[in-house]
């Protein structure tokens, strides 16, 4: 080998290493600030994208996982074309679908990469640093004027209630993978962490998103570790557990009646509550869709949607907006039936990579379920924290995932 040869070997290592350390500084800003995550992106992108050979995407862009990511990508910006807004709306409307791809580009870089697991850490250690800054925010008078909620210190508290709802989760699951592997004070350390991002969920902050998503974790977890016998005694525990948060905690008890309070209202005069928005977007959603069913109405057009949809409307029903707090009507509305079938099965290629395997497989799923069922009142793809929560979570399991399944394939190989 020449000595220009190694210099740029040399080279490239580099701009690998500095690509895998950004990208954990990405999972490592993500609980806490926008600003630097976004920055941070900017240059984990310039720095990644030079280090990974047209061979590695072209291979996660065949798979169904990396794949169809990019086609959700690409009818947004065809989407544009046959929008009927202006073109800054258009663009607008496509930033929701760009960070997609950035799970393909991923997976290209954690199935080569040795530090998938050290970005997962990262943001683990990271979440666990805001939930005892949440738990100072609660506890001492003094810090409760700070922070844009009570208990939340940054960003907002469903985003905080979501990310520590999974942590919890992640944690419960590693715990119970551990089991019989770790000494019996790690698995402790474990399970006790888990519960405190739970109980801040309980205790701390709430919100209805992660109320809805519970129960599809528990049994998932139920499942995980004991098949249908596990999922029947989750709901067990489940159901003795609900009952002694629901009367240990006034905050979970208030939030709950205050949330079946606005529906009452919104329903009885049509109130202008957080509950009956939810409600009228979803009903608009259904008559915009039908309108324009196969292919939408072009990526960008909710705003003009909604502005068609409430004219002459007051309370609820006169709210215009450009989120209908749905993944899928949200993709629907722009790029139609087609559109959303593509995000279904995106969904289920993501399901299917983390069904099997240890406790990072384990971590996508919760990931996945979780955006899943959000997405039912949110939409959480197209949220800046929640998108890229779901799009560094998916692709820095799956690039581990991907990698671990390589090394047994071959070790299989190597054996036969």
């Amino acid at each position: 080998m020449t000595t220009a040869t190694m210099q740029t070997t040399n080279v490239r290592q580099n701009f690998v290493q500095f690509a895998d350390w950004l990208a954990v500084s990405v999972a490592v800003s993500l609980p806490w600030s926008t600003s630097a995550t976004s920055i941070l992106l900017v240059l984990w992108v310039i720095a990644v994208l030079p280090t990974l050979s047209v061979e590695a995407l072209r291979r996660e862009l065949m798979s169904p996982a990396g794949g169809l990511p990019a086609l959700l990508w690409l009818l947004g910006a065809l989407g544009m074309l046959w929008a009927d807004v202006p073109w800054h709306d258009r663009f607008a409307g496509l930033e929701g679908f760009i960070r997609l791809l950035a799970i393909p580009i991923l997976f290209a870089q954690f199935r080569r990469s040795d530090r998938g697991m050290t970005a997962l850490y990262g943001y683990l250690a990271s979440a666990t640093a805001l939930l005892l800054t949440s738990f100072a925010f609660a506890l001492i008078p003094p810090l409760q004027t700070h922070g844009n909620f009570y208990g939340v210190p940054v960003k907002d508290y469903i985003f905080q209630a979501g990310e520590f709802l999974m942590c919890g989760f992640v944690l419960l699951g590693a715990a119970a993978d551990f089991r019989a592997r770790l000494p019996w004070r790690t698995v402790l350390i474990l399970t006790a962490l888990a519960v405190l991002f739970l109980a801040d969920n309980a205790f701390v902050i709430t919100s209805r998103t992660s109320l809805l998503v519970v129960p599809f974790l528990v049994a998932a977890l139920g499942w995980r570790m004991g098949g249908s016998k596990g999922v029947a005694a989750a709901c067990v525990v489940g159901a003795i557990i609900a009952p002694i948060l629901w009367f240990s905690s006034p905050h979970l008890r208030d939030f709950t009646l205050q949330s079946v309070t606005d529906f009452q209202r919104y329903f009885a005069s049509n109130a202008l509550t957080s509950g009956g928005l939810h409600f009228e977007f979803i009903r608009k959603s259904i008559a915009i869709v039908a309108d324009a069913p196969v292919f939408g109405h072009g990526t960008g057009s909710i705003g003009a949607e909604f502005q068609r949809a409430t004219a002459g409307e007051v309370g609820a029903a006169g709210v215009v907006t450009v989120n209908p707090h749905n993944q899928i009507f949200a993709v629907a509305i722009q790029i139609g039936y087609l559109g959303a079938a593509v995000l279904t099965a995106m969904w289920v290629a993501h399901v299917t990579l983390f069904i099997r395997g240890g406790w990072v497989a384990w971590a996508g799923l919760v990931i996945v379920i979780e955006n899943i069922v959000s997405s039912a009142v949110n939409s959480h793809l197209f949220d800046f924290g929640e998108g890229w929560l779901y799009v560094f979570g998916v692709g820095v399991a799956g690039g581990i995932v991907k990698k671990l399944r390589d090394q047994l394939s071959l070790s299989g190989d190597s054996t036969s």
